[in-house]
């Protein structure tokens, strides 16, 4: 008979072996991918897919919830064979172990993924992948080309972002083929073309978006070491951002879309525009006020040149000389004026001394024959010739006698 288990053994309750059977499941597993048929598929109201995988032998539940379930390119039917993507776990109220889905293909699409991951992995493995090898690109492009479909839509979003971004080069497609089983050819020989090109600047390879199938010329080994050899830098804008292709590894840049691929490979111009205006300005302003720096500091130097400009020199000291000049007539005048006054006196007090006054008063001057004053010095003699100076009148008259006057005194002869 069963006996009954003693303390040293751990009991468990059925909530208590599940959560430890979904945490071993859990953690051994991880994120698994597993294939089969779909069946049993529901769908409800909440947006979330309940279904269960298939094979001969055997089968497993799943569910899908909304977020995931919305991304799907595709909806899943029963019958399908698919490739699900998703996350061991238990459900512990009823004791199911699921498969938390996070990823539906077509059992076709999973294939080609796994040949994507080995070619992917080869090519890191040589190197084509290295961010070492990666060409810049050019700052002001004045040709771009375009590999893609003359008549897709991917051209024509790159002409609309183009003619809004810098229009200003020019834009020249190299039309290929860009699905199908020539399409790898197609873009190999387009690359060359537009790589040979001497007036090229950058290398668009783009196309609009689609399902893995849609894109898988992307994904050729032959396109990937031809774009590995282009000498041009490449922008690759293949399908939608969620689309990742082989090419988008080679290429020197990758864009999400055609249209942010032209993005990339534009300057703004209208960018460029306002900061050119603005720059100009600023450029205006700075030659302006360094133009009247300048003109301050030639008329200081203009004024400190004219001080000692030579033709100033000569004007300071002609204005200085003409300054003396009048100070010298002024104090010649003067002195003129001055002499002439005091010969103006002289002359008066000569005038008043002068003998001829003498013959207004009725005098007259005794002179002798030879026009000699009468002096002591020079006595007439008796018979001797002596002239009389009137004021009127000049009277010759012979000397008949001589008397001394009283008190006066004369010369012994």
């Amino acid at each position: 008979m069963t006996q009954a288990p003693g303390p040293e053994v751990t009991v468990y309750t059925p909530s208590q072996i599940n959560q430890e059977v979904k945490h071993h499941l859990e953690a051994g597993f991880g994120r698994v991918w597993v294939q089969g048929e779909i069946s049993n598929l529901a769908q409800p109201a909440s947006g979330h897919q309940y279904f269960s995988l298939k094979d001969g032998q055997a089968q497993m539940r799943c569910a899908l919830f909304k977020p995931h379930a919305q991304k799907l390119a595709a909806q899943p039917q029963n019958g399908d064979e698919v490739l699900v993507r998703g996350q061991l776990t238990l459900y512990a109220p009823r004791g199911d172990y699921q498969l938390i889905a996070d990823a539906v293909l077509g059992a076709g699409v999973g294939a080609l993924h796994a040949e994507f991951e080995r070619l992917k992995q080869r090519l890191d493995q040589e190197g084509l992948f290295d961010s070492a090898r990666k060409k810049a690109l050019p700052q002001w492009p004045s040709e771009i080309a375009v590999v893609t479909s003359a008549t897709g839509a991917a051209i024509q979003d790159i002409q609309n972002t183009w003619a809004q971004r810098w229009p200003v080069s020019k834009l020249k497609l190299y039309p290929a083929t860009v699905q199908g089983e020539q399409a790898p050819e197609s873009i190999i020989e387009a690359l060359s073309q537009a790589d040979q090109s001497p007036d090229t600047d950058v290398i668009i390879l783009a196309r609009g978006g689609g399902a893995l199938e849609d894109l898988w010329a992307f994904n050729n080994e032959a396109l990937a070491r031809a774009l590995a050899a282009v000498k041009t830098p490449v922008i690759t804008g293949v399908g939608h951002e969620t689309d990742v292709t082989i090419v988008d590894f080679i290429a020197d840049h990758r864009a999400a879309t055609p249209t942010q691929a032209a993005v990339m490979a534009t300057p703004d111009g209208t960018e460029i525009r306002a900061r050119l205006s603005q720059q100009l300005i600023q450029l205006d302003s700075g030659v302006r006020r360094t133009l009247n720096q300048h003109a301050q500091g030639l008329d200081m130097l203009s004024q400190r040149l004219a001080r000692v400009h030579p033709a100033q020199r000569l004007t300071e000291h002609q204005r200085r000389l003409a300054d003396h000049q009048r100070r010298l007539c002024l104090s010649a005048t003067m002195v003129i004026d001055r002499h002439q006054q005091r010969l103006s006196g002289l002359g008066r007090l000569l005038d008043q001394l002068s003998p001829l006054n003498v013959l207004e008063r009725g005098f007259g001057i005794v002179q002798d024959e030879r026009g000699q004053p009468i002096y002591p010095e020079n006595p007439p003699k008796i018979d001797s010739i002596i002239n009389i100076l009137t004021r009127d009148f000049e009277i010759t008259s012979k000397v008949e006698t001589i008397k001394p006057r009283p008190g006066a005194q004369t010369r012994d002869d």
